[in-house]
């Protein structure tokens, strides 16, 4: 089954709680919530506070990406404010073991994820410890960029590496995924697909996000 995760960088904060309950009607099963702090990466986004303000809001999977330094410090604070999943960026990590250890102690999902220019051979000793592998398809930082033609063969690249080693861990995309790429981001092997404007701008939620999951059906009746 393929999962759209609905990036909140995208959303418009004054009637947020309506958009992201418009998601879920309309399908979503995730919700992407990206934390950055000004460090790791220069932009800076949202924490702990939007997080638990807006769980009683929700039943999605709260699909949080630390874009910080030292994470391991706040794995507690995050799963205790209403995080389903925590993805952090092996560049930033100090002991990746102990910190999905940290992770999967809280009951959480774990996630790794890696700069566009880090080698994808990185993480792959720690694919049978992870669930998930984020795949940035943009530099790290910031919304509306558009999606880097070489994330396909990263992609492919790591597919096949799962698939060799028969591994479950998830694939997931996040960087200017949309409507007209979503079907080759599908064939490169991806599993779960962030989407920020393409879900929050132009037309309805509710329009956007059915277009996505036509790519999904017709994609999982031919596989």
């Amino acid at each position: 089954m393929y999962i759209l995760a609905p990036s909140l960088l995208a959303a418009d904060f004054n009637i947020l709680g309506e958009q992201i309950r418009e998601t879920e009607r309309a399908g979503a099963q995730y919700l992407h919530i990206d934390v950055m702090v000004g460090i790791f990466v220069p932009s800076i986004s949202f924490g702990m506070p939007l997080i638990r303000s807006i769980r009683e809001t929700s039943g999605q999977f709260f699909d949080v990406h630390l874009m910080i330094m030292h994470p391991q410090r706040h794995i507690k604070e995050f799963a205790a404010c209403g995080a389903d999943g925590i993805t952090f960026h092996l560049e930033a990590a100090e002991n990746v073991q102990e910190l999905i250890r940290q992770i999967h102690g809280c009951g959480l999902k774990a996630g790794i994820s890696i700069k566009p220019g880090t080698p994808m051979e990185e993480i792959f000793s720690y694919l049978p410890f992870v669930d998930m592998v984020l795949v940035m398809s943009v530099e790290p930082g910031a919304g509306g960029q558009s999606f880097m033609p070489e994330a396909f063969e990263r992609i492919r690249a790591l597919r096949s590496y799962i698939d060799a080693h028969a591994l479950s861990v998830k694939i997931e995309v996040d960087g200017g995924v949309g409507k007209k790429n979503v079907r080759q981001i599908i064939d490169a092997g991806a599993d779960i697909f962030v989407a920020g404007s393409a879900v929050f701008k132009k037309r309805s939620i509710s329009d956007n996000i059915s277009q996505f999951m036509e790519a999904f059906k017709e994609k999982e009746g031919i596989r």
